[in-house]
């Protein structure tokens, strides 16, 4: 039974190990697959909205003087943008994460502005007038707006705030409607983003997640995904559209009712995903107000989160053996939680980790302890097991039973040993999702000591590997220590195949995050420790011998 029992579990382990190399070797999280969108069908996309009620149409009016296009920086901690003048369009916004990121690039990339549309018109901007030249945030203005106004070629005034926070990368849209011609007036808003589809080699920048890959929106409270090239038109109520990579979004959120997202292809094999909103038709000294928020930036889960929309659902924490009513969303966020509340203090990831794994062992103490002495009894009872084969070396089934009876005598259980290890998967595999999709990790730093040579030394992204393989050798090293400390069980030949277990892992290791590995370091270490204190302690169980 021991064989058996050591190879399943030799088998287990080695399993495992291949499944944690294949999947970061060859499948590596970007993309992690997503719940699967519905299959596309050979019916017509949804209707497009029922044109507008008749209204008499308005004249139009003088336009006032060609009012000069301005743009207003705005500028705060974690970001610095330009607002223009020509519909509030986003002519510039990058993040401060890690070194600026531009995640809005005029003309290619980016928000299109406040647009109106009218029946049998082309949809067009608003030449708004602003005061404001800069808005700046900071500690003492937390908070702050710009208010531009104008009317379109029929006297619709339109009226629209940005609203900024400092320590934040969202934007408040409030946009304000008023008729005060003498007819109704019917007309339809569009705030759109637009994205091209591809992307040259010369736009790709160092740090991944820049650039759109897919667009995002939650409709009939299910995320949907669609890659850009298969985007298809549609209209939808929904509580937020966007577009995303590995780890950005620029998300399109309705805080007012009758705004849907919508999605349609643009100009110039480009893509574009909007929320549209179709007021009814203004009276005369009739108005009309809508709010939208506009969030782009990192895909930081309490930052998500907060924001009340489900915009966490972003971040596809996938399925534990990709069985859907085991998800690691349950596991990985209170370990991303506990990260961050670690890094809030001490601020390095890497010590985070450290403190991550202390508080790991110390809540399975109790079953490390069981499971060291459960291994230590069966050691004890070794003699008499090996009795056992010998008398019944003829009748491997009696010789099995009466093993479990002289088990169940003593209170020892056989598969006591590797429940530490079996309990410690679902967390190694939930520190690998966090590593792989949390925007926190990337370009974190541990102990970085600068460059040689073009490597980095030491550890300057506790998300990469470690590219001097120094942290991999030493997680063998401790493994082959701890195994060594190890009681042995069962047959010494098998014994010492086990001993190639640590060479085994450390190449494994050695293409996965660093972090993950000084986490399973760590995590040796303090096992060695506990193994020293009970074997110091005397704390190995008495077995009476028969």
């Amino acid at each position: 039974m021991e064989r058996n029992l050591i190879l399943a579990l030799l088998l287990s382990s080695v399993l495992f190990a291949i499944f944690l190399f294949v999947q970061a070797r060859f499948f590596p999280p970007e993309p992690l697959p997503f719940p699967p969108a519905p299959a596309p069908t050979e019916s017509k996309p949804p209707p497009a909205p029922p044109p507008l009620a008749p209204v008499p149409s308005p004249r139009k009016v003088e336009r006032p003087a060609v009012v000069p296009q301005r743009r207003v920086a705005v500028e705060g901690p974690v970001f610095r943008g330009m607002v223009g003048s020509d519909g509030g369009k986003l002519h510039e916004w990058v993040l401060r994460y890690r070194g600026d990121k531009p995640m809005v690039v005029g003309g290619t990339l980016g928000p299109r502005g406040l647009l109106l549309q009218r029946p049998g018109l082309e949809a067009g901007s608003v030449a708004f007038s602003v005061k404001e030249e800069r808005l700046a945030l900071g500690p003492g203005r937390p908070r702050g707006e710009v208010r531009l106004a104008g009317q379109d070629e029929f006297g619709l005034l339109v009226t629209e705030t940005l609203g900024f926070h400092a320590q934040d990368f969202q934007v408040e849209v409030s946009i304000r409607l008023e008729n005060r011609q003498t007819v109704p007036q019917a007309v339809e808003i569009l705030l759109p983003w637009i994205a091209p589809k591809t992307w040259a080699d010369g736009q790709k920048e160092g740090f991944l997640g820049q650039h759109p890959t897919r667009v995002i929106r939650l409709t009939g409270g299910q995320v949907h995904r669609d890659e850009l090239e298969k985007v298809a038109e549609l209209s939808h109520e929904g509580k937020w559209i966007g577009l995303e990579s590995e780890w950005y979004i620029a998300a399109l959120i309705p805080l007012s009712p009758g705004f849907k997202v919508a999605t349609q292809k643009g100009p110039a094999d480009t893509v574009q995903v909007a929320l549209t909103a179709a007021p009814p038709p203004l009276a005369p000294g009739q108005a009309w107000e809508g709010r939208a928020l506009l969030y782009v930036g990192p895909k930081e889960y309490d930052r998500l989160k907060a924001l009340g929309v489900g915009l966490e659902q972003t971040i596809n924490w996938g399925h534990f053996l990709y069985i859907p009513l085991l998800s690691m969303e349950w596991i990985a966020v209170p370990i991303l939680w506990l990260m961050n509340f670690f890094h809030r203090y001490v601020q390095n990831y890497g010590v985070a980790i450290i403190l991550l794994t202390i508080i790991t062992k110390i809540l399975f103490y109790p079953l490390t302890l069981k499971s060291l002495a459960s291994m230590k009894a069966m050691q004890a009872l070794q003699p008499q097991v090996n009795a056992l084969k010998a008398k019944y070396q003829k009748d491997t089934q009696r010789a099995q039973r009466e093993m479990m009876e002289l088990y169940k005598k003593h209170g020892v259980n056989p598969m006591g040993g590797c429940l530490p290890m079996l309990v410690q998967i679902p967390i190694f595999y939930s520190l690998y999702l966090v590593f792989s999709l949390s925007v926190e990790l990337q370009n974190a730093t541990f102990l970085c000591f600068g460059g040689l040579f073009g490597i980095e030394l030491w550890i300057c992204d506790l998300a990469q590997q470690d590219p001097t393989y120094v942290l991999p050798i030493l997680m063998g090293v401790s493994m082959f220590v701890q195994q060594k400390m190890s009681p042995t069980v069962g047959d010494p030949r098998q014994a010492k195949i086990m001993l190639f277990m640590p060479v085994i892992f450390t190449f494994m290791f050695l293409n996965l995050p660093s972090g993950l590995v000084l986490y399973w370091f760590v995590s040796n270490v303090l096992q060695i420790l506990q193994q020293y204190y009970m074997d110091r302690g005397g704390r190995s169980p008495k077995v009476a011998a028969k």
